[in-house]
């Protein structure tokens, strides 16, 4: 059922998976900030939201993100580019609790790319391509490009997509860990969004500890992360979950969550 379906996103549920879709056909999605504002802004709401388990973001077949929008940011100075906090809405999007997949079909470049890194799941179409082509235009990644694709991909992969500007297809993306799965283009939206069912079966605050718990591998030493670990794990004896999903367990009953 759709909520909104203005310009330049289409905001859906289904069941317990909220559904972004990027729309502004005639730039291939570019990413301006009205955009990335409209998206933090439903995925908040989403987050909010005790029945929504699962965030999809999707774009078009031919295009999933191709970048952010040049014809916005060409024309602009060093001061209004800080004025304006260009990337405040990343970092709105990045504090979001619930799981966030991206399904890329088509372009995911330069924004693009960034943005199907900042989601916890990246799910490629066959027909996918990723790049960092900012170079190109005389700039750098600026939305977090440089940082989570060496982290992700180590620094090698990470510096030649940076420095050549070169795009990579679906099944190297595979290969080096930069999407963890690739499914056929014909019903790919669908199949994403299954993914996101098969998210919101889970316990959901184990899941959101889940999350919780692998981004602090990215954020913290070693010994951090693993003290990180064994404290979200303690903590999760405490919820009503953690019972129920043992006692059906041992009952060999599908478990009835709380979510609390």
């Amino acid at each position: 059922m759709t909520e909104t379906s203005t310009e330049p996103l289409i905001v859906e549920r289904e069941g317990s998976v909220g559904i972004l879709q990027l729309h502004r056909p005639k730039v291939l999605n570019a990413l301006n900030p009205e955009l990335m504002a409209q998206l933090a802004t439903a995925a908040e709401s989403f987050d909010e939201d005790p029945e929504i388990k699962s965030i999809v973001i999707l774009g078009s077949e031919r295009a999933f993100a191709a970048g952010a929008d040049i014809a916005d940011m060409a024309p602009r100075s060093v001061a209004e580019m800080k004025q304006r906090d260009q990337f405040r809405d990343w970092d709105r999007l990045r504090r979001v609790r619930t799981p966030i997949i991206a399904g890329v079909s088509g372009f995911a470049l330069g924004g693009g790319c960034e943005l199907a890194m900042l989601c916890d799941l990246a799910v490629a179409a066959d027909n996918a391509k990723f790049g960092q082509p900012e170079v190109s235009i005389g700039v750098i990644p600026g939305a977090g490009g440089t940082q989570r694709l060496a982290r992700s991909v180590g620094r090698a992969v990470a510096m030649d997509l940076c420095l050549t500007g070169r795009m990579l297809d679906a099944e190297e993306a595979l290969r080096i860990g930069l999407v963890s799965r690739v499914l056929p283009t014909e019903g790919f939206a669908e199949a994403v969004k299954n993914i996101g069912r098969e998210i919101a079966k889970q316990a959901p605050l184990a899941v959101r500890l889940a999350k919780e718990a692998v981004n602090a591998a990215f954020e913290t030493p070693l010994e951090g992360g693993i003290q990180a670990e064994r404290n979200l794990f303690f903590s999760c004896f405490g919820t009503e979950d953690q019972k129920e999903g043992m006692q059906a367990f041992l009952e060999k009953r599908k478990p009835n969550w709380n979510n609390c």
